[in-house]
């Protein structure tokens, strides 16, 4: 389907990798040609992975043992996410591009639906690791990261992640779409270049779950939204509020997990991406970006790691809970990480350095 139009004027191509992967272009504007063989000699994917459900928390577990082979901080003239050029072949034929999506290589997610069954000889229920793993390139620019783009690349991502939304929630066998992008060693990172990822998994996440019952909870007991009262305490209360538009609210949760933590909510109540309006579409990236580069001078300036998650309503689950994005990092000073140790990883019960109330102050200090 190569120069299909997705929404002007982002201009969508599809192609396949050597081993049958699918790799999509997404261009602001006339593309250039993506014609571009993948020469690489691979062999076809083979589905590697399986879920567990924990019988006692109920929440599902991935193995993916295959995952070990991936591709670990290799130096910057090997990365596999820069354009194929210089008689170099990476995982992206053409010999530059604007956005990339391509299906993981080393996905812990692949494959066809299937039914978990449950084990005869104990309590357990397990099954094939169904769904999809993708990689989203934001850039061919290795040295560069999400807070260098322009709010009109930015937008480009937007597009891309939304198409993505779209197309992945309509597979069979997916339960939920989870857009995300870590950033730094300190987080785990393996290549370096600016990139993020899209599971389309065959379940609802545990914590996504765990939402969706506080939300009935409340509707229960109250008659409104959760979501809606939160955004409209929020910004009433304002002293966690970071920055605030004509369409979205960045604020400090009242119970941040993590040093330095922001969500930002959409006025507008939707379930995920799909549904955001062209008001929405527009603002989201100067406030994204505005974000980001403040997150990059909370410690003297340098990249500050950081995790940036989507959280998205399930398929078939769309009434009550409310697209937002959590932006967070593990960096608590500009020489200390907060370390998830015995208390956050053994009983998930976290403890915070920072209150909510000083990590908004001084996010707001932090504006240009």
């Amino acid at each position: 389907m190569p120069g299909t139009s997705l929404t002007q004027p982002t201009v969508r191509t599809v192609t396949t990798l050597a081993d049958g992967r699918q790799l999509i272009y997404y261009d602001d504007g006339a593309a250039a040609p993506r014609g571009a063989v993948d020469e690489r000699p691979l062999d076809p994917q083979v589905p590697g992975s399986e879920v567990r459900l924990d019988p006692v928390t109920g929440d599902w577990v991935t193995i993916a043992a295959h995952r070990q082979a991936r591709t670990y901080r290799p130096p910057a003239e090997e990365c596999p996410l820069c354009p194929s050029k210089d008689g170099r072949l990476s995982e992206i034929p053409a010999d530059d591009y604007q956005v990339a999506v391509f299906e993981n290589r080393f996905p812990s997610l692949a494959g066809p639906p299937a039914e978990p069954v449950p084990a005869a000889d104990g309590p357990w229920t397990s099954g094939p690791g169904a769904g999809r793993c993708e990689v989203v390139c934001f850039t061919a620019d290795h040295e560069a990261s999400f807070a260098d783009l322009t709010p009109e690349r930015a937008r480009l991502v937007l597009d891309a992640w939304t198409d993505r939304t779209a197309e992945l929630s309509a597979l069979p066998g997916v339960r939920q779409v989870y857009c995300f992008e870590n950033r730094g060693a300190e987080i785990g990172v393996t290549l370096a270049h600016p990139h993020g990822q899209i599971y389309a998994f065959p379940f609802t996440t545990p914590r996504t779950a765990r939402t969706a019952a506080r939300a009935a909870e409340h509707r229960a007991a109250t008659g409104r939204n959760l979501f809606d009262d939160l955004l409209a305490a929020e910004r009433a209360h304002g002293d966690r509020v970071v920055l605030a538009g004509t369409h979205w609210t960045a604020f400090v949760p009242f119970a941040a997990r993590w040093p330095y933590e922001v969500h930002l909510y959409p006025h507008r109540r939707v379930p995920d991406l799909t549904a955001l309006d062209a008001g929405q579409r527009d603002e989201f990236p100067v406030l994204y970006l505005e974000l980001l580069r403040r997150f990059d001078r909370l410690f003297g300036g340098g990249r500050t790691p950081y995790i940036s998650a989507w959280h998205q309503a399930p398929v078939g689950q769309r009434d009550e809970l409310a697209l937002h994005l959590e932006l967070f990092t593990i960096r608590r000073a500009a020489d200390k990480l907060k370390y998830l140790a015995g208390v956050e990883s053994g009983m998930d019960a976290f403890v915070n350095d920072v209150t909510p109330e000083d990590a908004a102050r001084r996010l707001r200090e932090v504006a240009t």
